[in-house]
């Protein structure tokens, strides 16, 4: 099923979600659905607080984005990305590279605004998998942004926080628009 995705001035987007302690039907159902919207919004992550739901929990697919490549190591060996994606993270901590790199990046709660993100290139994520197995893996390219990006909204932290002032200020008329539009 596809669920709304909320805009910037939804409240729920600054919430930092709960642990998902149990991997159940609930948590098996809503992963799914985020697939779905995620996919029908030609995204490459959703975080369960974009669809209201204040939880731990991100869906990522970059599998086939040819013109930002992703790399995934599991266990120090490259593997293919298709047999790991789409993937859903519960509770993703990550470990960031000191290397730093700026990036255009979009997010489905901003619609029609982007902008350039400075983000390390490389993470370590450990999360626990909708099977209840866990995993640690290591990410490069728009994989490593994806992460970042989505780990951000679980913690209540905005793409437009990690601006620089001036990008900032420049769309603040946009941002003002759209949180007025949202807040209706």
């Amino acid at each position: 099923m596809i669920l709304e995705i909320v805009k910037y001035g939804t409240p729920v987007l600054r919430e930092k979600g709960r642990e998902v302690k149990k991997v159940d039907e609930d948590i098996r159902q809503l992963a799914m659905d985020m697939l779905e919207t995620m996919r029908a919004a030609n995204g490459v992550g959703l975080a369960a607080q974009q669809v209201g739901v204040p939880v731990q929990l991100t869906v990522i697919d970059v599998a086939g984005i040819e013109d930002r490549p992703s790399a995934m190591w599991i266990d120090g060996k490259e593997v293919p990305l298709e047999e790991h994606m789409p993937i859903v993270l519960l509770n993703p901590v990550l470990k960031l590279s000191d290397e730093k790199e700026p990036g255009n990046e979009g997010c489905l709660s901003f619609p029609d605004i982007t902008a350039e993100i400075t983000r390390s290139t490389g993470v370590r994520c450990q999360a626990r998998l909708l099977d209840g197995k866990d995993i640690e893996f290591d990410a490069a390219g728009l994989l490593a942004r994806a992460l970042q990006h989505e780990t951000d909204h679980l913690h209540g932290i905005l793409f437009i926080d990690r601006m620089n002032a001036a990008t900032k200020a420049g769309l603040a008329g946009k941002l003002k628009r759209l949180q007025k539009d949202t807040r209706g």
